[in-house]
């Protein structure tokens, strides 16, 4: 079982993610702003970090470079996941130190696989 850092504004996409990895057995904290997911990713040490990029304050390209560049985290993967489909937005994230980029709506299946297999990649 991994613990798992959902940093995402939409309550209903926390809901979906969140009840998608409980179901394949992983603990979820979640998060609504990347100022809150970063501090908690601090404190928590999740295995992985699901990264919404629109919210208000800090975006999650910021968030996701922060959380990538600080020593204390730079070893959770991050996933982000997003309704920003353009390639110029998967490229910018990649950039920014994601391990992936899915564009919302992701299925239960396809985020559970990304989920295990960027998990099993830091095992």
């Amino acid at each position: 079982m991994a613990h798992i850092l959902i940093i995402d504004d939409s309550p209903t996409d926390v809901k979906i993610f969140s009840g998608a990895l409980e179901r394949a057995g992983h603990k979820v904290t979640a998060v609504g702003t990347a100022e809150a997911g970063i501090a908690a990713a601090q404190k928590v040490k999740p295995d992985l970090v699901l990264m919404d990029v629109i919210m208000p304050g800090m975006n999650g390209f910021q968030a996701t470079r922060s959380l990538t560049k600080d020593p204390q985290t730079s070893a959770i993967p991050v996933v982000i996941v997003t309704t920003k489909n353009m390639e110029t937005d998967r490229m910018w994230g990649m950039r920014q130190g994601a391990k992936e980029v899915l564009v919302k709506p992701v299925s239960e299946k396809d985020l559970v696989a990304n989920v295990a297999k960027h998990l099993s990649a830091q095992a």
